[in-house]
């Protein structure tokens, strides 16, 4: 993503307004793909795999830190994404 200076508060609120929106688009996005997920899984168990999760956050903590973010805050984000998103298929699994 294209990074710009801004010249006042409302241009940079309205980037950030912009990105905030991008980024409910994309969670939900990463919530369909996750619901079509449950299609493969053939237990409970599937649903929670702590090695997949543990991948995706070695990838995203290095991603992070590469761009000068605080990796700590991403894991913090993935984690609460990923209760969540169990939590969701736990619920198609067993209506």
């Amino acid at each position: 993503m294209k990074k710009e200076k801004v010249e006042s508060l409302e241009q940079a609120r309205a980037q950030i307004d912009v990105i905030d929106s991008a980024l409910v688009e994309l969670i939900a996005a990463r919530q369909y793909y996750v619901d079509q997920t449950t299609r493969f899984k053939k237990s409970e168990t599937d649903m929670q795999t702590p090695e997949r999760q543990t991948q995706i956050l070695e990838r995203l903590r290095s991603q992070a830190t590469t761009l000068g973010l605080d990796a700590q805050l991403i894991e913090q984000l993935y984690q609460t994404m990923f209760q969540h998103f169990i939590q969701r298929e736990l619920k198609q699994f067993r209506p």
